[in-house]
Formats: structure tokens, sequence, C-alpha cells
């Protein structure tokens, strides 16, 4: 039996507004919203320039991570790679994210997406 060889494709948050939080990944990564289903209005995927791209996803209920917290676990997040720090927060905060309390490194900055998803700019290298 032949191995399939799995790539990575999509990676999807939830999100209690899936249109809102797919703005503002676009507005970060620069990456159009891809047309969408009229059917599946709780579904909004972005249109990446590689081959992995982010969607949002609509759950009911949605309970934002908390970081850092074992209570609420982040779960997973996204690492954009910036060549300026400081350049970077100021574009993400005018976009809409907000600044984590608790920044453990140097290189990189943690921040909270508009729908409590934390996230990391990192220095490049």
């Amino acid at each position: 039996m032949t191995r399939p060889t799995p790539r990575l494709s999509v990676v999807a948050l939830d999100c209690p507004d899936p249109d809102a939080l797919a703005r503002f990944y676009s507005a970060l990564t620069g990456w159009p919203l891809a047309e969408k289903d009229a059917e599946d209005d709780d579904w909004v995927e972005l249109v990446a320039d590689g081959p992995v791209t982010i969607a949002c996803q609509q759950v009911a209920d949605h309970r934002a991570p908390q970081w850092p917290s074992a209570e609420h676990p982040q779960q997973a997040h996204l690492d954009f790679d910036v060549p300026d720090l400081d350049a970077g927060e100021q574009f993400v905060l005018g976009i809409g994210a907000t600044k984590a309390d608790v920044q453990p490194g140097e290189t990189f900055r943690v921040y909270i997406d508009p729908a409590g998803h934390p996230f990391c700019l990192v220095l490049a290298t």
C-alpha cells in the first residue's frame, strides 16, 4: 500500500464572527478573502500566496483562549515573521490586535486577535 503524503492546507480558527476575524487576518497578511459559498456563511477563508491559508469558522458559545493559562489554553497559535518588531507591533495594533500582558521573549511578541486567539510576531533572522 502506498502511503499518501498529507499536505497542510488550512489552519482554521474558531470564533464568534468569521467575517470580522477573516478581515483582521486579511489586513495582517495582505491576503484577500475567498469568495464565499452562499450556503456556508459560518466559514470564511483567505486566499494565501502560498500552500497554507487561514480560515475562520463560526462556533456557538465561543470561549476565547487565555494566554498564558492552563484553565483556557491557547491550543494553537500563529507566528508571523517580521523584519522589525516595533513596526510590526504598530501595524497589528492599528488593525485591531491587542498586546498580551505577558511577553516572555525578546525576539518575538505575543498579541491577541479580535476573537481572542494569541498570535506572535517573530523577528525574522
